[in-house]
């Protein structure tokens, strides 16, 4: 089960995820970072403090955003992961191409 928290925090969009992500309901998260785009975000920080667990359709989804966030000067950053899902965005290299920070008080500084 996935629940998400959009907040707003210096200029910073807020999307915090709680649960799982996984191929049944990565859509939603997918939905949630469209809606922040769309809003006119220009930072974009994943708070994954309470994320479970986050299969390759979620990694998937970030992965997805990469090159449009890129062509348009928008920022995307991570916090909060525990260390068995931060090893699944290590596995898979996607923390080289995604900024993963301990805390959202890191991140923002950023």
């Amino acid at each position: 089960m996935l629940r998400l928290e959009k907040s707003t925090e210096n200029q910073s969009e807020i999307l915090s995820l709680f649960g799982e992500v996984d191929a049944s309901n990565s859509v939603i998260l997918d939905e949630a970072i469209q809606d922040l785009v769309e809003g006119g975000a220009q930072s974009i920080i994943v708070d994954g403090t309470q994320l479970d667990y986050i299969s390759s359709a979620g990694l998937g989804v970030f992965m997805s955003y990469l090159e449009d966030f890129n062509d348009k000067g928008i920022t995307m950053k991570i916090c909060g992961l525990s260390p068995k899902v931060y090893e699944v965005f290590k596995i898979l290299g996607l923390d080289q191409l995604i900024p993963i920070y301990q805390d959202r008080a890191s991140a923002a500084a950023k």
